[in-house]
This record gives structure tokens, sequence and C-alpha cells, in this order.
């Protein structure tokens, strides 16, 4: 192990610790990304992509909303690093869902276009109609006129 790494690990850990905490960490980050993300995903409305009215905000105190802006948009960044990281060979977990799932948190000119161009790729679009069916959602509707009859 590199002198430098060894000198920032905690006392008494050699690389047999340290690999065991990066699987360890690798495990439980892939678990938790797809229980956060199958969580929100499944509970967005059908028609999120195509109506304007399933993407109205709630009303709440001034100083609550400012608060919840910011809240949901550090967790939204968070996530977008996450889902890249996870979107790497060789680490598991469900990147591009991930990321779909923080660009939906952040608020930026061009969020819906961008969230709708990810949600439409077909790989994207099958797993997340997948998760939705597992826990009895109907898919999403990602055109206009389109009767729910999404990818899959």
């Amino acid at each position: 192990m590199p002198d430098w790494l060894a000198s920032r690990l905690p006392e008494g850990w050699t690389g047999w610790h340290l690999m065991a905490g990066t699987v360890a960490f690798a495990v439980v980050s892939a678990v938790a990304s797809v229980f956060v993300v199958g969580a929100v995903l499944t509970r967005l409305p059908a028609d999120y992509f195509v109506n304007p009215a399933a993407r109205t905000r709630i009303d709440r105190h001034p100083a609550l909303k400012v608060l919840f802006v910011l809240l949901r948009n550090v967790a939204g960044y968070i996530l977008i690093a996450l889902g890249v990281v996870l979107s790497l060979p060789g680490v598991p977990g469900q990147g591009l869902l991930t990321v779909l799932m923080g660009v939906m948190l952040i608020d930026v000119p061009g969020k819906h276009h961008a969230e709708r161009w990810l949600v439409t790729r077909r790989p994207v679009l099958k797993a997340v109609n997948a998760m939705r069916a597992r826990v009895g959602q109907p898919p999403l509707v990602t055109e206009v006129g389109d009767s729910a009859a999404a990818v899959g």
C-alpha cells in the first residue's frame, strides 16, 4: 500500500481493512440506491412528463419553502454525483436512474427537457416501468396521446 494512503487510514488499519470497507460501502450504496431510486420513481404521477399540472409545487410557508428548496437541491447534486459514480464500469448500482432522480430534484433551466430526454431512453424507461409495475403503478407516459403503453 502506498505511504500516502497508509498515512490517511485510521491507526491499525491494513490493506484488508481498506478492502473490506470499500466492499461494504459499495454493497450498502448499491442497495440504498436501488431502494431510494425505486421509492421516488414509483411515487411519480404516471403523466409527470406530459402534464404540467402533475409537476405543480405544494404551497408552503416562505421560510419552509426556501429551506426545502435548498435541501432538495443539495440532495439532487449529491444524487447526480453518486449516479455518475454508479454508472462507472465495475461499480454496482442503478447509475442512470440515480442521475435521473437527482436531476428531478434540482432547480435549473431546461431541467424538464433533460429529465424527459433521459427517461425516454429505452433502457431507462424500461427499468423505471418495470419498477413501477412491481409496486402496482401504471407505466410512465412519455408522449402526449400515449395510452400509458410505454416501452417495456
